[in-house]
């Protein structure tokens, strides 16, 4: 018996607990067609990444202070605070992110604007200054230049190092070699700007005159207090005549 129901099981029933029974199909003998009808159940795996990331409620902000979350008087280092601890908290939402720092740069962008326009504005209150001073200040400022600010800061180096090696050999002599080193670095300055030697000479050796006379005038009337023992008149008076070359060769046309 149980070699018949082997050999043929399509004309004899067969069910047993361990078989389950065939799937009934109404209409439609395509077993895949059937089980396309029902939906696959979805778990928390399926969920795409980034899902539960946190975003930036104030995208949509459109004023750039509003949307950091701070006021228009804040300082730099406020703006760059709120910048830095918003990206650092909406650092997987690429949007929030992009928003944060499209108002950090509109901010920026303002504040260049901003000092740019405070520059242009002192440069038109002096010109208009000028323009209304007397004309002995007009003439007087003709001949008065302003290099840039490089230019100003290698030659005060150039001086200052001057008045240092002359305090540092105040003990052993005069500041002679230093002041005639002064001159010659003075004359070529001007000789350079100027393309006149002659006209070179004339101002280097009047500011050298006028610094000397300004210095042996002032100096005697600084308190002794406020000196050092070794340091002599001669010294001293050296130190007014650097100032005086330097003003000389860097401002004056």
């Amino acid at each position: 018996m149980a070699s018949l129901f082997l050999s043929n099981p399509t004309t004899t029933p067969l069910s047993t607990p361990f078989l389950p029974p065939k799937p009934f199909f109404r209409g439609n003998k395509n077993p895949r067609a059937h089980f396309a009808n029902f939906a696959s159940p979805r778990c928390a795996v399926d969920t795409p990444f980034g899902g539960n990331v946190q975003k930036f409620p104030r995208t949509r902000v459109w004023d750039p202070y509003r949307r950091l979350g701070i006021s228009r008087d804040a300082s730099e280092e406020e703006i760059w605070g709120s910048r830095n601890f918003l990206l650092e908290q909406y650092s997987g939402h690429e949007r929030s992110a992009e928003s944060i720092e499209a108002a950090f740069e509109k901010i920026l962008m303002d504040s260049f604007q901003q000092r740019k326009k405070t520059k242009i504005n002192l440069k038109t209150k002096l010109k208009k200054k000028v323009e209304e001073s007397p004309p002995w200040i007009k003439n007087l400022l003709n001949f008065v230049e302003l290099p840039p600010t490089d230019v100003i800061f290698r030659r005060l180096f150039l001086f200052a190092f001057m008045g240092g090696w002359s305090i540092m050999n105040s003990a052993e002599g005069g500041p002679a070699f230093q002041v005639a080193v002064s001159l010659a670095a003075c004359i070529y300055f001007l000789n350079e700007k100027t393309k006149s030697l002659a006209r070179a000479f004339i101002i280097g050796l009047g500011a050298l005159v006028i610094g000397w006379v300004s210095g042996s005038l002032l100096v005697p009337n600084i308190p002794a207090l406020l000196l050092h023992p070794t340091w002599t008149l001669e010294l001293l008076t050296s130190l007014v005549v650097y100032l005086f070359l330097f003003l000389a060769c860097t401002f004056l046309k």
